[in-house]
């Protein structure tokens, strides 16, 4: 019993801390202009090594495709993305950050640093570093368990 104790505390403080994360950088995503999940689309585009598409940016974030196609859709209304031909898929475009979405996703770095730079005066970024790697190690477990569910 004590193991189902822990994992459903691990969740409350996981649902927790996703919310003050939320709140942490809401005034930095304000400015920004855009939608919690236009800036999230955003930044995953402007971070791929290659151009990703709606499918690969909602698996890897873990929201549905037609989510991040919505959001998708809107950054290329605003001039923030474009579509571009996907050479492995006639229907899945691929999404490419426009100079105006890089530039804005980089001023919204820039507001988001200052924030982390005030929240490591007060926490050690060595406890965000071992966190970050109990979090991977979970996720990943996570992950699998999913995978072996889906066959």
């Amino acid at each position: 019993m004590t193991r189902f104790t822990d994992f459903e505390r691990f969740a409350d403080e996981v649902a927790r801390l996703r919310g003050r994360m939320r709140a942490l950088y809401a005034n930095t995503r304000a400015a920004s202009g855009l939608a919690e999940m236009e800036l999230t689309v955003l930044t995953a585009v402007v971070n791929a090594d290659t151009a990703p598409t709606a499918a690969q940016i909602g698996r890897s974030l873990g929201h549905p495709r037609q989510v991040v196609q919505r959001a998708a859709n809107r950054l290329v209304e605003l001039g923030l993305a474009s579509f571009e031909g996907n050479p492995d898929h006639k229907r899945a475009s691929l999404i490419a950050a426009t100079d105006a979405g890089r530039a804005l996703k980089t001023a919204d770095h820039d507001r988001a640093q200052a924030v982390t730079r005030a929240v490591l005066d007060r926490i050690d970024s060595a406890a965000f570093a071992e966190a970050a790697d109990r979090l991977h190690t979970i996720r990943s477990g996570i992950e699998a368990y999913l995978r072996e569910e889906d066959r």
